[in-house]
């Protein structure tokens, strides 16, 4: 899995506090995307073992309390992406059960295949849905358009 941003301190992309991944790739390619460099598999760069590291132990640092994890892109469900989270979200889940894992991407709950859907047990909470600049709307919390769904799966 390739991935494009990781911040260790964001308050942007989702509740309190978070550590927020950025990976690569996106079939949907939405018209209005603001990630767009995200959209190749190959873009960005791989993600290695040193920063799944880093992230665990910034999920684990006391000294700036984080709700949970963000994972964004590109497309964390992306068919190329599913080995890579679905092990993350696993061990996120082990090693810092009281941190909840926000996940957001462009296939609707109803589209996700089996392999896909083996992700949700793990995550907290899915945002679904392509974005649609036609039903953009500012003054939405933690998606773009309206059509997007967040889902609380705990």
């Amino acid at each position: 899995m390739n991935v494009h941003q990781y911040y260790s301190v964001d308050v942007i992309n989702g509740p309190g506090t978070r550590c927020t991944l950025f990976v690569a790739g996106c079939e949907h390619q939405c018209p209005g995307c603001y990630n767009k460099s995200t959209w190749r598999l190959n873009s960005g760069h791989p993600f290695t073992l040193e920063q799944e590291e880093k992230l665990i132990q910034d999920l684990l640092d006391t000294r700036i309390p984080r709700q949970g994890l963000s994972l964004s892109g590109g497309d964390p469900l992306h068919p190329a992406n599913l080995a890579d989270i679905r092990r993350l979200v696993k061990r996120v889940k082990r090693q810092c059960p009281q941190k909840d894992i926000w996940l957001w991407s462009g296939y609707r709950r109803e589209e996700l295949s089996t392999a896909q859907q083996s992700v949700l047990p793990w995550i907290d909470v899915l945002v679904d849905g392509r974005f649609e600049q036609d039903l953009y709307d500012p003054g939405l919390l933690w998606r773009g358009s309206s059509n997007q769904v967040i889902h609380y799966l705990r």
